[in-house]
């Protein structure tokens, strides 16, 4: 029981902490509204935990490969994160004109596989409660995962709705804009350091 809240904690947290899929969230969650953002949410979850139960199966293999592939992945993942982040900088100022474009399940769920984040918090989940080779232990870690990364990433669509009324203003939405965006562009350019150490 206290391994699984100790599981439940950590997926919790890595789920709802800041990162490139939830400030992608909070925008759509902003600008097009939670039930719009679902299916991005829901495609980052399934991608995760698919992820999650890949590299608990193949951990062994993973990490004999040393961290050359994690670097290449680190790399592409940075590159998608950026783009996202120059797509929500640029994005009108005004609620009422023309959106960004609204994140797709697809997006959401490859978006995870090249994340630095995810790849980290798997690599870090898998090590942590030696799920390697433990397939009922794994199982049980990832469907938990799954329910919690789904409220904590859904959570920040909710928190971009809420947001809706104080940027109602053309320069407040600016300010929100250029923010979201550039710690998108500071995140992939923090998560690529830690790829290269």
């Amino acid at each position: 029981m206290t391994n699984l809240l100790a599981m439940g904690a950590f997926a919790l947290t890595m789920s709802i902490s800041p990162g490139p899929v939830n400030m992608i969230t909070l925008a759509a969650g902003l600008h097009h509204g939670p039930r719009s953002a679902f299916p991005f949410v829901l495609g980052s979850t399934i991608g995760f935990t698919s992820l999650l139960l890949a590299v608990g199966l193949a951990a062994n293999l993973l990490f004999g490969f040393g961290d050359g592939w994690q670097r290449v992945m680190g790399a592409a993942g940075a590159l998608v994160i950026v783009y996202f982040g120059i797509k929500i900088a640029t994005a009108p100022s005004g609620l009422d004109e023309a959106k960004p474009s609204l994140p797709r399940f697809w997006q959401g769920a490859v978006l995870q596989w090249i994340n630095p984040k995810a790849w980290a918090a798997c690599l870090a989940a898998v090590s942590l409660f030696q799920l390697a080779g433990d397939l009922p232990r794994l199982g049980v870690f990832t469907v938990l995962y799954f329910v919690l990364c789904l409220i904590g990433v859904g959570s920040w669509a909710l928190a971009g709705r809420s947001m809706r009324r104080v940027l109602s203003r053309p320069a407040a939405m600016r300010v929100f804009n250029l923010a979201v965006g550039s710690t998108l562009i500071v995140l992939a350019g923090g998560l690529s350091l830690e790829m290269l150490r």
